[in-house]
């Protein structure tokens, strides 16, 4: 069946992204204000944190889905609230995230954890607050993402349509961390577990989800959800699959992190995955001693990326190509505007060939 779509005006991210900060912003500087006893740093930290860089990935989608299912009128303002507080809520995970990977940068600046550590050289052990004041803060950005989401303004019937899809969010993520956390330094040729992390670390939370929301906000036509699931799923593990290569392979100077911290903790990835099935014995021991080592070194790393690419490199690249190809393939089907198709595509574009 072919599909008749009417062209409309393109889709404006760089106008949604200044929407979404503002929000975010005024947020903060509300939340500075509102309470004289609240120390300073919390709300400076995290403001440097969210504005110092950041794709805006979640709560573009989110706009986007709701451009597919309600055409070209100006988005609502409670629509980029919730926007926002998919992007508060993204900080909240990557400031717990990165003191479990005990990353040093995040966005080519000191993660959270690290920078209240150097906010307090004068305590006993400020590495040690520095850690638990971040679990905090990460705590609190959670709270205040609901927050948001709860002062949208928003009907009804989108709140509890939003919470429900919220809620699987949330727990999809915090599932696949913890899957992350069972199989980290324990590295094996287990695939599906490491494509298990991906679908609930990644797809679901980056992609489907708030692309599938945003949807859903405006009351969609049957079909609309799935037709962007369709798409967003295998997008979302392409865009994993490219991360973890970027982790390994990646240049620090573009990536804003390291390239040799996967490799110490011995993250599980489909790369490492693949390369344990694929290996021949003296590979695959040398892989089991160096991955997962903390003290692992600049040249025990290159030895591990040679073995990684002679063996499962060209493999995790047509992993990519192949999800893209499904994902491009999606969109044709989809009954939603040609301008927020070819909006989809060129953010799939990005997130599949980006190198930083």
């Amino acid at each position: 069946m072919t599909t008749t779509r009417v062209e409309q005006a393109p889709v404006d991210l760089a106008a949604t992204r200044i929407r979404v900060d503002g929000v975010l912003d005024r947020f903060l500087r509300g939340k500075a204000s509102a309470d004289p006893t609240l120390p300073g740093e919390i709300t400076d930290t995290l403001r440097a944190f969210l504005f110092a860089g950041g794709k805006r990935i979640r709560p573009l989608l989110c706009v986007l889905g709701w451009h597919a299912a309600h055409g070209a009128t100006p988005v609502p303002q409670p629509v980029i609230q919730v926007a926002a507080a998919l992007e508060l809520f993204h900080a909240a995970v990557l400031i717990h995230d990165d003191i479990i990977d005990n990353s040093d940068t995040r966005r080519d600046h000191p993660t959270v954890h690290r920078a209240l550590t150097a906010l307090h050289p004068e305590r006993r052990d400020p590495a040690r607050f520095g850690r638990h004041a971040a679990i905090v803060l990460g705590d609190l950005a959670m709270v205040w993402s609901a927050e948001l989401l709860h002062t949208a303004r928003l009907t009804g019937r989108q709140l509890r349509t939003a919470l429900e899809v919220l809620d699987g969010m949330r727990a999809d993520v915090m599932y696949g961390q913890y899957l992350d956390l069972l199989t980290t330094a324990c590295p094996s040729g287990d695939l599906d577990r490491a494509l298990d992390i991906i679908r609930y670390k990644t797809a679901s939370y980056t992609c489907e989800r708030p692309l599938v929301l945003g949807a859903l906000l405006a009351d969609p036509a049957p079909g609309i959800p799935a037709a962007l699931a369709a798409y967003a799923r295998p997008l979302g593990e392409a865009f994993q699959l490219r991360d973890d290569l970027l982790g390994v392979y990646g240049d620090p100077a573009r990536t804003g992190k390291s390239n040799i911290e996967d490799l110490r903790e011995g993250k599980h990835t489909a790369l490492v995955a693949l390369a344990f099935t694929h290996a021949d014995p003296e590979q695959s021991a040398r892989l089991s001693a160096m991955l997962g080592d903390p003290s692992l070194d600049e040249q025990q790393a290159a030895e591990c990326r040679e073995i990684l690419c002679a063996t499962a490199l060209a493999r995790v690249e047509g992993m990519i190509r192949t999800r893209s190809e499904q994902a491009y393939q999606a969109l044709e089907q989809a009954p939603i505007p040609l301008a927020v198709i070819r909006t989809l595509q060129h953010l799939a574009d990005d997130a599949i060939a980006r190198t930083g």
